[in-house]
């Protein structure tokens, strides 16, 4: 499956040092998201780990992700790149990204998430379609719960 690409925008009342406090727990926003768990910090702002268990179709996935920060610049950026494999399945997934905050107007900030991801092996042969909706889910999650734990505008 080629590389497909996401993004999305929010604006919250939270002031840009709360959003960025929460947008960095990895451990939080593993929480967010239905089909992953068991995070750990292995190293503050760098390394960290996650399962992330879903079922696709006839595969049960489980694979244990690597998720490192980089280009880390304080309640402004930081790049993540996650990477796992279910080898019984013999798939794999790599997601690309980067969070951008900046102030907005009325003291909020606006989040901003972009990136790619890519997933291979017997998985992909679901389709495009299949994996993009899950994709969108993911998304959806995430940004549900950022809009309701830093606030709505």
């Amino acid at each position: 499956m080629p590389r497909s690409e996401f993004g999305r925008e929010l604006t919250v009342s939270a002031a840009p040092a709360q959003a960025w406090a929460t947008l960095i727990d990895v451990p939080v926003l593993v929480s967010w998201i239905s089909v992953l768990e068991q995070a750990e910090e292995h190293e503050h702002l760098a390394r960290y780990s996650a399962v992330l268990l879903d079922r696709l179709g006839p595969f049960k996935l489980r694979a244990d992700l690597a998720i490192t920060l980089s280009d880390v610049r304080t309640e402004e950026h930081v790049t993540v790149h996650a990477e796992g494999e279910d080898r019984q399945v013999g798939s794999r997934l790599v997601v690309d990204a980067t969070l951008d905050l900046a102030p907005s107007g009325d003291g909020g900030t606006t989040v901003r998430v972009a990136g790619v991801y890519e997933v291979s092996g017997k998985v992909a042969a679901m389709g495009g379609g299949t994996i993009n909706k899950k994709a969108e889910k993911i998304i959806g999650e995430f940004f549900a719960n950022a809009e309701k734990v830093l606030g709505a505008v």
